[in-house]
């Protein structure tokens, strides 16, 4: 349950998180049995960017994100896993979605893939703008904690479904149903 604090962004309204989070528990009570932890944040690194990223995931195809192994261990934050969920918040810091992991994997800049960059809906969702745009984010975030960004870095690129709430969930798998 731990929330990644981001230098330009307000803090989250932690107390609507764990209501957002009951509501959904109560409704999909195995679900969030089964990975009853949850982290509390943003996409992107500003209040702006936060927002824009996350009406792509809520009113757009965006059902992929990535991240630096190193900002998850800057942010005292164990990597996410398959099952798990978190709260992603508006750039004001009030949540707006669960999302669940539904598949990681580890890699280096070369070795993301046109599949995976087409996921994140981002852009014009190709490779190339995925490369241009990540390469921008990551050296402005590393410079910001202190840390320069490498391409050879260790990135979790991480599928996700929106689960909550419900008008904005995806389609609920069979055993959901």
């Amino acid at each position: 349950m731990n929330d990644r604090p981001a230098t330009s962004l307000p803090a989250v309204d932690r107390a609507a998180a764990d209501a957002f989070w009951a509501a959904y528990s109560a409704a999909h009570p195995s679900a969030a049995a089964g990975a009853p932890e949850y982290t509390v944040e943003y996409f992107g690194d500003s209040p702006r960017l936060a927002d824009q990223l996350l009406r792509a995931v809520t009113h757009g195809p965006k059902r992929a994100t990535a991240e630096l192994v190193d900002a998850y261990v800057a942010g005292g934050d164990l990597l996410p896993r398959i099952g798990g969920h978190w709260i992603a918040c508006d750039g004001t810091g009030r949540p707006a979605a669960i999302l669940r992991t539904t598949d990681l994997r580890l890699a280096t800049f070369d070795e993301v893939d046109e599949a995976f960059a087409y996921d994140e809906g981002e852009d014009d969702r190709t490779l190339e703008s995925w490369r241009r745009e990540h390469r921008r984010y990551w050296t402005r975030t590393c410079a910001a904690r202190g840390a320069t960004w490498s391409e050879q870095d260790e990135i979790v690129c991480e599928r996700f479904t929106v689960v909550w709430p419900p008008e904005l969930a995806d389609e609920p798998t069979s055993h959901e149903r």
